[in-house]
């Protein structure tokens, strides 16, 4: 079942904490609303929820509108991000107690609930209690829970948020076989960038309550629409700098980071001030590039993550381990073709470069 957000408002007095929203989600798609504490992404979920009422707009599941109907009857699986379990009952009589709710038999709710455990790969612990459960299960609990009523639409707020760093990547992996499995429709909130691109097919990135850009996950790493995309999506960070464009092409600081006549065809940019945006994989060690010297060199496993400073800028540069830097070593460098990024006044992309 698609999700369609029209024009979705939530205001507080004079403060939007979602902003004109307008937002679609395919059937059977994982999307994900990726963006900072506070930016409006949970408000909009539980406005989807139908916990909290909009100011204006429309939400639409399946073409039907559902803007003004009560939660329990929006056919939606909602997952809290601290699991919201009974202490005091068996997984099996957690998964149970929507359908027990809905005065299904018990023999029949004990049916469809071993069905949902075996999708969740809990049939081993039925008769445990939370407590006697890790982070990762307890999540999976929740998630039969809300799947046991083969809801339309499952919504995930934080799902992740109160696990350790390997359970993280354990259960976001599980979050996404499930989703796949059972092929409902998803919309997942989270303020790691690293889970959203891992596991959404497409990401919604919100600030201030307003829609940035929503596209999938390797579009919007390589085609960032602004810098706060651009700087919120990726690890390390992007680098940004002040750069001149002359006749000569990118200047930053008296270093020509980019001739004009290698300029891809039609990209016209007048001479002027601009910002610039470099990811650190899209430098590359060349012969004949810029000279420079590391200020310090962190191994990050495959890869160096090399500090450098350019015209009084810091910034960074990803390498295999397999290159021969040190803290003091010298090395050239340039961008790769096609990967400078030219910034507006506005912020707004202008060109790649």
């Amino acid at each position: 079942m698609e999700i369609s957000i029209q024009g979705l408002t939530k205001a507080y007095g004079d403060f939007k904490a979602v902003d004109h929203l307008d937002l679609e989600v395919a059937d059977g798609e994982l999307g994900g609303l990726l963006g900072p504490s506070g930016c409006g992404k949970s408000t909009t979920l539980f406005m989807l929820a139908g916990l909290t009422e909009p100011t204006s707009g429309k939400i639409l599941f399946g073409g039907q509108d559902v803007t003004n109907i009560p939660p329990e009857d929006r056919e939606i699986g909602l997952v809290f991000q601290n699991y919201a379990l009974y202490p005091h009952m068996t997984v099996l009589e957690n998964i149970t107690f929507p359908l027990i709710n809905r005065k299904v038999p018990k023999q029949e709710a004990r049916r469809q609930a071993e069905e949902i455990a075996k999708v969740v790969h809990l049939e081993g612990l039925l008769g445990r209690k939370p407590k006697a459960l890790s982070g990762g299960q307890q999540q999976r609990v929740a998630i039969a829970r809300a799947l046991v009523k083969k809801p339309k639409v499952l919504l995930l707020d934080e799902p992740l948020s109160n696990l350790d760093a390997k359970l993280r990547v354990e259960t976001r992996e599980e979050i996404r076989r499930i989703q796949q499995q059972v092929g409902i429709t998803t919309l997942f909130v989270t303020h790691d960038q690293e889970e959203a691109m891992s596991i959404s097919d497409h990401i919604a990135v919100i600030d201030h309550g307003v829609l940035q850009q929503y596209d999938r996950p390797q579009a919007m790493y390589q085609n960032p629409c602004n810098v706060f995309v651009a700087n919120f999506l990726g690890m390390p960070q992007i680098n940004m700098l002040d750069a001149e464009i002359t006749d000569a092409g990118v200047v930053h600081a008296g270093a020509l980071l980019r001739a004009r006549a290698d300029f891809p065809a039609g990209v016209q940019l007048p001479n002027g001030h601009y910002r610039i945006g470099i990811r650190p994989e899209d430098f590359e060690l060349s012969k004949g590039g810029l000279p420079q010297v590391a200020d310090h060199v962190r191994m990050t496993g495959r890869d160096l993550l090399v500090f450098f400073t350019l015209g009084g800028t810091a910034l960074r540069l990803l390498a295999h381990s397999d290159q021969p830097i040190a803290k003091g070593s010298g090395f050239e460098v340039r961008v790769r073709p096609g990967h400078l990024i030219v910034f507006g006044g506005d912020d707004r992309v202008l060109a790649k470069c």
